[in-house]
């Protein structure tokens, strides 16, 4: 399987989900400058996703440059983790019209687990198919913020929260994504220098 062409088709895909996620922010009615601020909920939820995307979109970029063999199941765990962030533009909308109720937040939750869940899976079968890099695969999949959701515990921590102050989910998601990007192995910067 040409490798290019998988990286190719993340790419637009990803470019096209930010694309939805940013039409979704209204022009204001009016011009007054307060129009604005009815939109500063969305607003914090749409960066938060958008950040959040770069962030991976890096890091499955390092990953994918690492790999030298894919096969039909990459490509097939790579689709799956990209038909789950399809729906970060919809958990992102409706999470920022209704911030502060339940069920918006809960979705905005699952949607980020069955992200991680995919994206794993990805990492997994990449490593699994280039022996010789799996040690860097595996070692970037520890520092990454998927670590904070390997046992029920945090899933179900978070799900407290989410009942009482749903908004928190979008602080914890902040927090996960910049440790994630601290955490990008060094390599990285290498690995792009060296092309």
């Amino acid at each position: 399987m040409n490798k290019a062409r998988i990286e190719a088709f993340t790419d637009a895909v990803i470019a096209i989900i930010i694309t939805i996620m940013v039409l979704e922010i209204k022009i204001p009615e009016s011009f007054e400058l307060s129009a604005i601020f009815s939109e500063i909920p969305y607003f914090l939820a749409y960066a938060v996703s958008w950040f959040f995307i770069l962030v991976t979109w890096y890091n499955h970029n390092y990953m994918f440059g690492l790999a030298t063999h894919i096969r039909k199941s990459t490509f097939w765990f790579n689709n799956l983790w990209l038909f789950v962030m399809s729906m970060i533009p919809v958990a992102t909308g409706w999470f920022g019209r209704f911030m502060n109720h339940r069920a918006p937040a809960y979705f905005f939750l699952l949607v980020l687990f069955f992200w991680n869940v995919t994206y794993h899976a990805l990492a997994k079968n990449l490593a699994r198919q280039n022996p010789d890099v799996a040690t860097k695969i595996n070692k970037m999949l520890a520092t990454r913020f998927t670590a904070l959701w390997q046992g029920n515990l945090p899933l179900v921590g978070e799900a407290i929260i989410v009942y009482f102050f749903p908004p928190v989910i979008l602080i914890v998601t902040a927090i996960e994504f910049t440790i994630m990007a601290i955490l990008t192995p060094k390599e990285s910067d290498h690995w792009y220098h060296e092309q």
